[in-house]
C-alpha cells in the first residue's frame, strides 16, 4: 500500500508519499503561500533525488492537493502512474483533546469532533480541517485517517494531567495538560524498544524531543504517563522562543504593568526562550557559536535548557519508579552532541553515562558508555512514517 501523508497549515501543505512495503519515502514536498500571490509547489522525487519547483496559483487547499496529485503522477517528476495507487491518506491533526485517545478513520462525526477541539488549538485545527476537506473533494472514496499530536498522551493518569484549579474549570473549559509531539514520542519509544531488543511493555523510557519546540515524556510500558508540554505547547522546558514553565503570577504582574494579555502571550511564545535570554538566536547552533566566543548570555541560555531537561529526566524516572533508557530526538536532540552531553552530565548516579566518542555519531546510535545501567540512545524521529503506519493499520483493520 502507498500512503499519502498530509500536514496542512493555514497557507501551506507538507506531504510525503510512503511505500508501506518498504517504509521508503517515494516523494515529498511543500505547497507554500496558498491563497496568496507567489504560491508554489516544491516537489522532490526521492528515488531520483530530483527537486522541482512549480509556480502556479493556488487559491485554496483544493488547488494545492490537485497540484500534489498532478506532480505525483507526472511522467517526468512523478512516482506513480495514477492516483488509484494511493491506498489511503493520513492527516496530521494537532489537537484531539479528550475526544481522541488514538488515531481513527475520518467520518463526518470525527470531523465534527475535530472542529469541537478548535478552541484549544485555534491556529492549527482549522487548517487541518481544511486540508482534510480538500483531500475528500479531490480524492473521493479514498480512506482517510486522522492522527493526533495529543493522542499518545491520553494514557496519562489524572494525577499527572490535572491542574490544581477548581475542578469546575476542567469540567467547563477542558483546562488540563494535553501534551504535544505525541507522534514523535510514540515513534521513538517504539524504535528504542527495537534497538534494545525488548518489547515496549518491558521498558521505562524518557523520550526527549528537543528542537525549536521541545518536550519530554515519560513512557512506561509503551504508554505515556507524563509529559512536559501542558494545556498548550508553551509549558515545560525553555524552547527556541517560548518561556517554558514559570511562575504563572508573572503573567498577571506583567499585565498590571500595562501590557495587554495579547502582548504578554506574544512575549511568552515568540520573544522568550533561549532567544530571549541570549539576545542572539533561537537556533542552538548560533548559541553554541556565540557561547564559544565568550557570550555569557548565550551560555546561560544553553545552561538553562540543559538544566531543565536534566531535571525532568530525574523527575520522570522517579514517577515511573525506574529507568531503562533515555532517548534524544528532533533537531537539537539528534544533532547537538554538546547539548546531549550537558544534559546527562551529573546523572551518573542514576546509571546514565555516555561515551563521548559515540556521542559524535549521527543517525540511530547507542551512545551509552560501556557498563552504563541506563541506555542513552539517539533516534531520528519520523512523524510522517508513524502517521503512515497508524493509517495503514486502521485502514487494513476496517
Amino acid at each position: 500500500m502507498k500512503i499519502l501523508v498530509i500536514n496542512a497549515g493555514s497557507s501551506s501543505l507538507k506531504y510525503q508519499l510512503i511505500d508501506m512495503d518498504t517504509h521508503e519515502v517515494m516523494a515529498k514536498g511543500l505547497c507554500e503561500r496558498i491563497g496568496m500571490d507567489g504560491s508554489n509547489l516544491q516537489h522532490t522525487n526521492v528515488g531520483k533525488d530530483e527537486k522541482t519547483k512549480i509556480e502556479a496559483p493556488m487559491h485554496d487547499h483544493s488547488d494545492a492537493i490537485r497540484m500534489v496529485i498532478d506532480a505525483l503522477v507526472d511522467e517526468k517528476i512523478g512516482v506513480i502512474s495514477s492516483m488509484d495507487e494511493i491506498g489511503a491518506v493520513g492527516h496530521r491533526v494537532v489537537h484531539g483533546a479528550e475526544e481522541f485517545a488514538a488515531s481513527c478513520l475520518i467520518t463526518e462525526a470525527v470531523m465534527k469532533a475535530i472542529d469541537k477541539c478548535t478552541p484549544l488549538a485555534p491556529l492549527h485545527n482549522p487548517p487541518n480541517i481544511i486540508g482534510i476537506e480538500a483531500c475528500k473533494k479531490i480524492m473521493p472514496g479514498v480512506p482517510m485517517v486522522a492522527v493526533f499530536d495529543t493522542a499518545f498522551h491520553q494514557t496519562m493518569p489524572a494525577k499527572a494531567y490535572m491542574y490544581a484549579l477548581p475542578y469546575e474549570y476542567y469540567e467547563k473549559y477542558g483546562i488540563r495538560k494535553y501534551g504535544f509531539h505525541g507522534t514523535s514520542h510514540k515513534y521513538v519509544s517504539q524504535e528504542a524498544a527495537k534497538v534494545l531488543g525488548k518489547s515496549p511493555d518491558e521498558l521505562k523510557i524518557v523520550t526527549c524531543h528537543l528542537g525549536n519546540g521541545s518536550s519530554i515524556s515519560a513512557v512506561d510500558g509503551g504508554k505515556c504517563v507524563d509529559t512536559s508540554m501542558g494545556f498548550t505547547p508553551l509549558d515545560g522546558v525553555p524552547m527556541g522562543t517560548r518561556t517554558g514553565s514559570m511562575d504563572p503570577a508573572v503573567v498577571t504582574y506583567l499585565i498590571n504593568t500595562g501590557m495587554s494579555a495579547k502582548e504578554v502571550d506574544n512575549l511568552m511564545n515568540k520573544k522568550s526562550g533561549v532567544q530571549g535570554v541570549s539576545g542572539v538566536s533561537s537556533d542552538f547552533r548560533d548559541l553554541t557559536a556565540a557561547a564559544n566566543d565568550g557570550n555569557d548570555k548565550a551560555q546561560l541560555a544553553l545552561d538553562m535548557f540543559a538544566y531543565q531537561v536534566k531535571k525532568l529526566i530525574g523527575a520522570y524516572a522517579a514517577a515511573m519508579g525506574g529507568l531503562d533508557a533515555v532517548v534524544f530526538t528532533a533537531g537539537v536532540g539528534e544533532n547537538d552532541s554538546a547539548t546531549r552531553s550537558a544534559i546527562v552530565s551529573g546523572l551518573e548516579f542514576m546509571g546514565i553515562k555516555i561515551d563521548e566518542s559515540k556521542n559524535a555519531a549521527r543517525g540511530t546510535v547507542d551512545i551509552s558508555a560501556d557498563g552504563a545501567a541506563v541506555k542513552t540512545l539517539v533516534i531520528p524521529t519520523n512523524e510522517e512514517l508513524m502517521i503512515a503506519i497508524d493509517t495503514e493499520r486502521i485502514v487494513e483493520g476496517e
